[in-house]
């Protein structure tokens, strides 16, 4: 493994080595106002939800590696404390990634990468009206993190309003994550784009204690075919699963001539597929 001090390395070779490793990153693309009144309209990678009561989202315009400039967004929020954040699908991604150019000081990115001002309903910045999902935030407070090139400048960000369209929405009312086509930042021209392929569900111990690893018994625990990912499927149970004798005479009939092995690749195709009541059926033979 190479291990790496930072000490040892440029603001530069940093800044690829952690965009790279800390991925995919969720994407607010944010306008803002000056004195003035002249928009700015710009996106952010380093970003998420930090807390939901309060409803505060954070972003981090950093400071440029190259010359340890500021950015517009954080000049604007630093005077006039409110900010749109809007989320960014598939189909905004070319124009979004246009918007982040470094036009001078007062040039309306929203012109310039062809979205539209959709007027807010209680702040003065503009929403993106080809935004998904639109939020209307107050900035509550501006932590620079230090002065050095690449530091960065947490917004944090109370929304106060959100605008979500209907497209996205299913029939429970609940935003559909097959429906909403995120993107997502990684390192250098990087993307990555969530479909219905590549996403997944894990069960999560909400309601209910797992068994853990450590209490599943010694030849599932060391086995040589199942992986960490499907261990951790086993021990999510909150009590091993008993078999009942009839079933389990049938499936003596079906696999009892199978090796250990071929016993974990079957119960593996079944956690693969997320049926993990039959995995644990038949690793019990």
């Amino acid at each position: 493994m190479k291990s790496l001090l930072i000490k040892d390395l440029s603001p530069q070779q940093t800044q690829m080595f952690l965009q790279y490793a800390v991925a995919p990153r969720p994407i607010a693309f944010v306008s803002t106002i000056d004195e003035e009144g002249n928009v700015n309209l710009s996106p952010f990678s380093f970003f998420n939800l930090f807390s939901s009561n309060p409803p505060i989202l954070v972003f981090s315009p950093a400071r440029r590696v190259r010359d340890n400039t500021t950015k517009h967004t954080l000049d604007n929020v630093l005077k006039i404390k409110e900010c749109t954040i809007n989320i960014v699908n598939y189909d905004m991604v070319q124009q979004t990634s246009l918007s982040s150019t470094d036009y001078p000081k007062g040039v309306n990115e929203f012109v310039k990468a062809g979205f539209t001002e959709l007027k807010s309903e209680h702040i003065r910045p503009p929403r993106v009206k080809e935004a998904p999902v639109q939020f209307e935030c107050i900035v509550r407070d501006v932590i620079a993190l230090a002065e050095t090139p690449g530091a960065g400048n947490l917004v944090l960000a109370e929304v106060i309003a959100m605008h979500i369209s209907e497209d996205v929405l299913g029939e429970d009312g609940k935003i559909d994550q097959l429906k909403m086509d995120h993107v997502a930042r990684l390192g250098g021209d990087w993307y990555s784009r969530v479909t219905k392929e590549s996403l997944f569900q894990v069960v999560k111990p909400l309601t209910t204690m797992g068994i853990g690893v450590d209490a599943l018994p010694d030849k599932i625990r060391n086995s040589k075919v199942l992986t960490g990912n499907n261990l951790g499927q086993l021990g999510n149970v909150e009590s091993i699963p008993v078999v009942e004798a009839n079933e389990k005479e049938e499936l003596l009939k079906l696999y009892s001539k199978l090796s250990e092995n071929q016993i974990h690749l079957i119960a593996k195709e079944f956690l693969d597929n997320g049926n993990v009541l039959d995995a644990w059926k038949i690793l019990q033979l």
